[in-house]
């Protein structure tokens, strides 16, 4: 009998930790482990998942310590008998922790995606048996929180390679100036991933400069036409092909400030487009600087400018740290960040050869 995992997943919206329980459970059933993925109804994770046959319950998760999400997911392992449960949010790991009550000899993985110190005793203690880290800087944050180093994994986030891209042309689709150079911020449109500092970025580029850019808004809600710092932007909102999307940028400029690690830097990196990023959490690990992007201290507006009016001015050197992108990103596959989930669970499980038996089977 194949193994099966419950993965949980409290997003509402389709964001980056969605698309990574997507692609996990995509990964699991090509492997011949049975997934079943628990999220909110409506959820776009749900709708996903339906159009591919992975089967899924509809559990509403209003807030962490959800003690009603707790019982009907109780009731769930109760019937469905899974072989661990897998948390991938904060909010899923807290209900998970409550349904798990007297369940003694059913593991419980956490992903942890965020590179902050964590706080509470209770959700980080002992019934976690496993933090899985996106990064080193989630797990050196999950060490200085208290957790014991042998109780995380570091696996790292993965995407899927591009196929058969079909650039869109957004200077067309926007009416913008042939010759602009088309920068663009890909993701959640929050505090968090510092939208709030591309006024800023904006106005300590020089003005000569800062007319040939055009600045395009992936992620978030559709604004339309919008100026940002005296640059002319669109805020296109989410977009279903963010492949063909992104390979009509020129630059990526990724604001954030603080990163569990950045899978819009690794597509980006995948598409030859050279990324721009604070040097934070994760960033570190993934963008080579000078190689493959450009990391600027963090929280220095005045270097991501300089840095971004650098590569609007050069495009030789837009096109060299773009040529480096696809072999780094190659390193942040989606089989990768699959085969690294799955030696934990064979791990924690205390199974071995788990591919090899079920594809013999």
């Amino acid at each position: 009998m194949p193994l099966r995992v419950l993965l949980l997943d409290a997003g509402r919206e389709w964001r980056g930790g969605q698309r990574q329980v997507w692609l996990l459970a995509l990964g699991l059933r090509r492997r011949g482990i049975e997934p079943l993925v628990a999220c909110p109804p409506g959820a776009p994770l749900l709708d996903r998942l339906h159009s591919v046959g992975i089967a899924t319950a509809a559990i509403p998760m209003r807030a962490d310590w959800d003690l009603q999400a707790a019982r009907r997911v109780r009731l769930l392992i109760r019937a469905w008998r899974p072989n661990a449960v897998h948390a991938h949010d904060a909010r899923s790991h807290a209900i998970a922790l409550a349904a798990l009550i007297r369940r003694r000899g059913l593991p419980l993985l956490v992903t942890r995606r965020v590179s902050f110190r964590p706080r509470g005793r209770i959700k980080y203690g002992k019934r976690v048996a496993r933090f899985i880290a996106i990064s080193r800087a989630v797990r050196d944050a999950l060490m200085d929180g208290g957790v014991q180093a042998d109780r995380i994994s570091v696996v790292y986030s993965g995407v899927p390679q591009p196929a058969e891209v079909k650039p869109r042309d957004w200077r067309k689709e926007c009416h913008w100036p042939a010759e602009s150079v088309l920068c663009g911020i890909v993701g959640a449109m929050t505090h968090e991933k510092g939208i709030d500092r591309l006024e800023a970025i904006a106005r300590r580029i020089p003005p000569e400069v800062r007319s040939r850019i055009r600045l395009l808004l992936l992620g978030g809600r559709p604004t339309g036409r919008v100026a940002i710092g005296g640059i002319d932007a669109y805020g296109a909102g989410f977009v279903d092909e963010v492949h063909d999307a992104m390979a009509g940028l020129d630059v990526l400029w990724h604001p954030s400030n603080a990163e569990g690690l950045g899978t819009a830097v690794i597509d980006a990196m995948a598409l030859r487009i050279p990324p721009i990023a604070f040097a934070v959490g994760g960033l570190v690990e993934l963008v080579e600087h000078g190689i493959c992007g450009i990391l600027v201290p963090a929280g220095d507006d005045a270097a991501f400018a300089q840095a971004a009016a650098t590569l609007v001015a050069d495009p030789a050197k837009r096109k060299a740290l773009g040529e480096c992108g696809p072999r780094r990103a190659a390193l942040f596959d989606v089989e990768r960040m699959v085969d690294g989930t799955v030696a934990v669970y064979e791990q924690l499980l205390g199974v071995s050869n788990t591919r090899a038996a079920s594809k013999s089977g």
